[in-house]
């Protein structure tokens, strides 16, 4: 079995990304001397970087280093990392990437056919901070009919509170809301630059006390799984299992997918969705 070495596998990837960039793509002035080495030089990664050349040698010759998350970005941007050799590299010097671009407001067209794709099984995506960017048919006519709402209020906890019909729709309506703040703050955490996101938890705190009173005892759960008791106004008692998948490709979405729990829940839902 191969045993891997952090810090000597770190000061590989570095080695090899620093190699393989052109100076001449990264505006870099030509030197007299000839390069005998490929790439660019380490004195040219720190300039990058804005990091000692000191620094990237002890980095490249694994002395056992852990670079902060500060160091780790900047090396990032500096060799020119893709997406996925960006996450490697802050996995090896054990950080968390911070999350890259703006959060996303609108489903791409290929998950968006995958909640279409998924029917007769209701389905959504939704981002973070609970925002439903997508849905089938079957998921609207047993939750709501999103398509007649403003996009600002298509929102799953913003309903759950201030929609008159969602807010009577859960048996165990408590328990929804409690894992829904839970999600938020964690969300909250990980997106502090994201101002929709404290302006919805703003809003839910002033105008409802539950929320309220929820959020101030700061439990943190990532929700993935779970049961959901619904009183539908026309199909009566529809008992649900739901499931969570964050699309590899998109970690800042979530795909949620409903499943009848019971033989009863899986009739009624049937006879909603032929109607």
């Amino acid at each position: 079995m191969i045993a891997v070495d952090v810090t000597q596998e770190l000061a590989a990837f570095l080695r090899t990304r620093r190699e393989r960039l052109d100076p001449r793509d990264l505006g870099l002035p030509a030197r007299r001397q000839a390069r005998r080495t490929p790439g660019l030089r380490r004195e040219e990664v720190a300039e990058l970087a804005g990091i000692s050349t000191d620094y990237v040698v002890r980095l490249e010759q694994a002395r056992g280093l852990r670079p902060s998350a500060d160091v780790v970005e900047a090396l990032a941007r500096a060799l020119r990392l893709t997406p996925d050799e960006r996450a490697y590299l802050f996995g090896l010097a054990r950080q968390h990437p911070r999350r890259a671009g703006k959060p996303v407001t609108a489903a791409g067209p290929p998950l968006a056919q995958l909640v279409a794709d998924l029917s007769p099984l209701p389905a959504m995506l939704m981002n973070h901070r609970y925002d439903i960017l997508a849905w089938n048919g079957e998921m609207a006519k047993l939750l709501l009919d999103f398509d007649s709402l403003p996009p600002q209020q298509r929102n799953a906890m913003w309903l759950c509170l201030m929609h008159p019909e969602t807010r009577e729709l859960y048996v165990d309506r408590e328990r929804v809301v409690r894992e829904g703040v839970a999600h938020l703050r964690t969300a909250w955490a990980v997106h502090p630059e994201d101002q929709a996101l404290t302006d919805l938890i703003a809003e839910c705190i002033t105008r409802d006390e539950e929320f309220a009173r929820l959020w101030a005892e700061r439990d943190v759960k990532a929700n993935g799984r779970g049961r959901k008791v619904m009183r539908h106004p026309d199909a009566g008692v529809i008992t649900v299992h739901f499931e969570t998948l964050t699309p590899l490709q998109d970690p800042d979405q979530l795909l949620v997918i409903y499943r009848a729990a019971d033989d009863e829940s899986r009739t009624a839902m049937d006879r909603l969705c032929a109607r």
